[in-house]
Order: C-alpha cells, then sequence, then structure tokens
C-alpha cells in the first residue's frame, strides 16, 4: 500500500494562527476518541504523528498535518466532550465557527462516526450546523473492524440515509479501508 508523508506544521488557536498554504485543507470534525488522530497517523504510516489517547477532550487546538504536499488536514477538537469551564467552551466554538466559516482553503469538511455507535446528538447537530452554512462535507465511518462484516454495510447505508452524501467505511487496522479512502482523498483534492 502506497502511504503519503505526513508532517506536523502547527497548533493554532483561531484564524489568524492558521499557516499560510495554497493547498486544499480538510478539516476533522467529531466527537472525543472517535479515532481522528487514528486516521491521520494511519495514512501517513507513523503512528506517533498525531497523539492518541484513551483520555477524551485532549485535543484543544487546531493540529495542521501536511501529506506530501497534496493537502493539509487540520484536526479539529473533538465534540461532546470536555471537562473545561462554560467560557472556554464559548470561546473554542467561536474560533472554530470563525476557522470553519472563513478559511478559503477548506475543500471539505470530513465527519467522523464511530461504527459501533448509532449517531449521537452532537453529530447530528454538527452535521445540521454545517449544512445550514451549505459547507462541503463527506463522512468517514471508524473502527469499522470493531463491528461484524455483515453488519458494515447495514452501517453504511444507515448513515448514508441519514446524513446523505458521500459514506466511506475506515479501519486505522486494515489496509482495505486506508488505501480506499486514500485514493478517495487524493481525487478530491486535485
Amino acid at each position: 500500500m502506497k502511504f503519503l508523508e505526513g508532517k506536523f506544521i502547527i497548533s493554532a488557536e483561531k484564524l489568524s494562527q492558521c499557516p499560510t498554504s495554497a493547498l486544499p485543507e480538510l478539516p476533522l470534525l467529531g466527537r472525543s476518541n472517535v479515532g481522528k488522530s487514528s486516521f491521520i497517523n494511519m495514512i501517513s504510516n507513523n503512528k506517533k504523528l498525531a497523539k492518541t489517547s484513551n483520555t477524551p477532550g485532549k485535543t484543544r487546538l487546531i493540529n495542521f498535518f501536511n501529506f506530501s504536499d497534496k493537502f493539509m488536514i487540520a484536526d479539529l477538537p473533538g465534540y461532546g466532550y470536555a471537562k473545561v469551564s462554560k467560557d472556554a467552551q464559548a470561546k473554542w466554538q467561536k474560533y472554530l465557527e470563525e476557522y470553519l466559516l472563513k478559511r478559503e482553503q477548506i475543500k471539505s469538511m470530513i465527519q467522523f462516526i464511530d461504527a459501533r455507535h448509532d449517531i449521537q446528538k452532537n453529530d447530528y447537530q454538527m452535521r445540521e450546523w454545517i449544512e445550514s452554512y451549505n459547507l462541503p462535507i463527506f463522512t468517514i465511518v471508524t473502527k469499522i473492524d470493531c463491528i461484524s462484516r455483515g453488519q458494515i454495510q447495514k452501517t453504511i447505508s444507515n448513515i448514508k440515509k441519514i446524513f446523505g452524501g458521500d459514506v466511506l467505511p475506515f479501519s486505522a487496522t486494515d489496509n482495505y479501508y486506508c488505501e480506499k479512502t486514500l485514493e478517495y482523498l487524493l481525487n478530491l483534492c486535485q
């Protein structure tokens, strides 16, 4: 399997701190511990590129990664879990909204959904917010290896029926799904 070279660029709290780049950008949206960091590590074949944690809410900044000068990934803080004050949460929300609405390099948002669970309330809220601004988005269903083979297509079809658009299965342990997803990203960012 062909991987891309992934390189950490910078962490930013708000739009004004984001890196200057003409590369297409793909922000990763999802609940805490949905597998965004594992996704970054898998497509770069580098288990240490993005920090993974068993503790939800560790990502507090927008972390930018360059993938072989083909595209940038912006790993956003997970939603739905944060042991921080309401003021801090409100500040994050303001900065993230500004980034998502004003960052011109964004090619498409990617919303991550955990295959092991039903779509959660905050997943629906995030999708409604994205769609209310008519922003481009597709879905990656993570941890697909954790459900039975017979459930995979049913899970993907269900998410596609609810959210529409493209829905891609992904596993951080199965190269088959990684290769298909990487191919999709490269085609999208040409």
